[in-house]
C-alpha cells in the first residue's frame, strides 16, 4: 500500500513543478496528481504539453516522490452528448499524460447528473465502449468514486455500475468523508466490493443525517444540495475504527493499493494538518494492519 498526499491545498501558493518538493518536505513518499490548471484541469482539455509532463516527472524524481495516481475529473458520463464526446477526447490525452508520467493508476468520478440518472448511466457505458480498449491496452487501473451529486452516489449501486463494464481494469474508490451519501452501510460496501476497492481517500466529515437532519442547515429547506467536508481525522463523525478495521478485513493493506490524505478545509494550516494526517493514518494502519 502506498500512502499519498493530495496537494490541492498548496496549488494556490506553489507552482506545479514545486509541488513534489512540498510533498517530500511534509514526509510523504507519494503524491496524487489532482486537477491542476497547468496539467489536467477540471472538466476541460489537459493543458500540459510533452515538455511540461517531462519536467514534472523530473521534479518528482528530484524530490524522491512517486506519483501514486492521476485524478482527472471530466464529464465522461455527462447527459449532454457534446460534453460527453469532448470528455472522451480529453480522457485520451489524460491517459497519454499518465502513461508518459510512468503511472498506471487513475482515479476519478462518474461526473454525471443525479437528476438525469438513466441518461448519465447510458453516457457512461457509451464512453467506456471507446475508452476501455485504450485503458486495457495501456494496462491502466481506473478507479471510480461515487461522488456526492453524481448519478450514482450509493456505494453498492456504484459497485454494480463498475462491475457491469466487465473489466478487471476498473475498480472503485472509497472516500471516507463521502460515506454518509453512500448508503450508510460502510461495512457492507467494503465487504461486497472487496478487491475492487484499490484506492481510498482519508478525510473526516459531519454526518448530515444526525440531529434530525439539522447537522447542516441550508436555506430554503429542501434545497437539492449535497453537503460534505474534507476535515482532518477526528474533526467529524466518521467512525475511524470501522474504516481502518474494515480495510484490514478486506486485505487492503497487503495489496497494490493507495491511501490518500485529502483534507481541503484548512488551507491556512495545511502543512501541520498534512503531517498530522500522515502520522494518524500510519498509527491506524499499524493498529489494524497486523
Amino acid at each position: 500500500m502506498k500512502v499519498a498526499l493530495d496537494p490541492t491545498p498548496f496549488h494556490h501558493e506553489h507552482s506545479l513543478l514545486e509541488l513534489p518538493g512540498v510533498v517530500a518536505e511534509l514526509g510523504y513518499e507519494w503524491l496524487q496528481l489532482t486537477p491542476h490548471v497547468d496539467m489536467i484541469p477540471f472538466f476541460n482539455h489537459p493543458k500540459a504539453n510533452d515538455d511540461l509532463v517531462r519536467r514534472f516527472r523530473r521534479a518528482c524524481d528530484d524530490a524522491g516522490v512517486g506519483i501514486a495516481s492521476v485524478l482527472p475529473v471530466l464529464r465522461w458520463s455527462g447527459p449532454d452528448e457534446d460534453a460527453r464526446e469532448a470528455a472522451v477526447r480529453y480522457w485520451k490525452r489524460a491517459i497519454q499524460i499518465t502513461v508518459d508520467l510512468g503511472v498506471q493508476r487513475m482515479n476519478t468520478e462518474f461526473s454525471g447528473r443525479p437528476e438525469k440518472a438513466e441518461e448519465s448511466e447510458r453516457a457512461f457505458y457509451r464512453s467506456m465502449e471507446e475508452l476501455l480498449p485504450i485503458i486495457e491496452r495501456e494496462g491502466l487501473d481506473i478507479l471510480i468514486d461515487p461522488h456526492p451529486d453524481d448519478f450514482v452516489e450509493d456505494g453498492l449501486a456504484a459497485m454494480r455500475v463498475i462491475r457491469g463494464v466487465n473489466s478487471p481494469n476498473l475498480g472503485m474508490v472509497v472516500v471516507a468523508c463521502h460515506q454518509f451519501h453512500m448508503g450508510g452501510d460502510l461495512d457492507r460496501i467494503l465487504d461486497e466490493a472487496g478487491d475492487m476497492i484499490r484506492l481510498v481517500h482519508v478525510a473526516d466529515t459531519m454526518d448530515h443525517h444526525r440531529s434530525h437532519g439539522l447537522r447542516y442547515i441550508t436555506n430554503p429547506p429542501g434545497n437539492p444540495v449535497r453537503v460534505h467536508q474534507h476535515l482532518k481525522i477526528g474533526d467529524g463523525d466518521v467512525d475511524w475504527d470501522q474504516f481502518f478495521g474494515g480495510l484490514d478485513r478486506i486485505g487492503f493493506y497487503d495489496r497494490d493499493t493507495v491511501m490518500v490524505s485529502s483534507v481541503f478545509a484548512e488551507n491556512e494550516n495545511a502543512r501541520e494538518v498534512s503531517r498530522y494526517q500522515l502520522q494518524t493514518m500510519t498509527d491506524h494502519v499499524a493498529k489494524y494492519g497486523k
